[in-house]
């Protein structure tokens, strides 16, 4: 999995302050954004955050060029709906000796490897037989796997981002989608550490659990250490 950032808003946390700012100020957006201090703009991205008043998070955007992922991760991705996705065609690209991803489950059986690395041969060879025969690819593609390989071009704002994050870090997200929220976050962290101080799954952020019986334990580890910090 290839995960970078490609674009993102200029001075996004300025942004975000200097939007949060002028709803309570006589002076501009252009004035607050060149005047406000860089202990201004942490002090109030901080409450923001804290306070869960993300509206002006909205004001600041991310570009992702993400490749090596599955078609099962980017039917995942396209649920959360307010984002903008461009992905590679398979109406318009022909998938001749496509690459595949391999979950690890697999990837650490030989038996189930060899078994997954057979059938995506045959995948492929039926596919280049219907594009011989004359078949358009956009109705050869059909027999491909959700193993296929794509590439996607994700944007997103800060607070969609948060919930994203919130969803897709977590220990129950499946794995790859997991992986791939979590190179995000690493990356956008960089740029916007304050934003992104405080992302991650539910458990984290918000100190809740909506996995009910299926989860992993990981809120109550978090309670118990809290606990032990306090009596300590």
């Amino acid at each position: 999995m290839k995960v970078a950032l490609i674009h993102h808003t200029p001075a996004p946390e300025r942004t975000v302050a200097m939007a949060a700012r002028l709803c309570y100020s006589p002076a501009g957006a252009e004035e607050l954004a060149e005047s406000m201090s860089e202990q201004q703009v942490s002090r109030l991205v901080g409450k923001i955050t804290d306070l869960g008043h993300l509206s002006t998070l909205e004001h600041v955007s991310f570009t992702f060029a993400v490749e090596g992922v599955s078609r099962v991760l980017t039917h995942q991705l396209v649920r959360h709906r307010i984002a903008s996705y461009s992905q590679q065609s398979q109406r318009y690209v022909k998938e001749h000796d496509f690459e595949y991803i391999v979950p690890p489950t697999i990837a650490a059986n030989p038996i189930a490897k060899a078994k997954f690395d057979a059938l995506m041969g045959t995948i492929r060879h039926s596919y280049d037989e219907l594009v011989s025969l004359g078949v358009h690819q956009e109705d050869a593609r059909y027999c491909l796997a959700n193993a296929t390989e794509t590439k996607i071009v994700i944007t997103m704002n800060a607070r969609t981002l948060l919930h994203f994050f919130q969803l897709r870090c977590c220990s129950r997200a499946q794995w790859e989608i997991r992986r791939l929220a979590e190179a995000m976050l690493a990356a956008v962290r960089q740029v916007a550490p304050l934003l992104f101080a405080k992302a991650g799954p539910m458990c984290v952020t918000d100190g809740i659990c909506s996995e009910g019986e299926m989860t992993c334990g990981r809120l109550a580890a978090i309670k118990g250490k809290a606990e032990k910090t306090v009596r300590e």
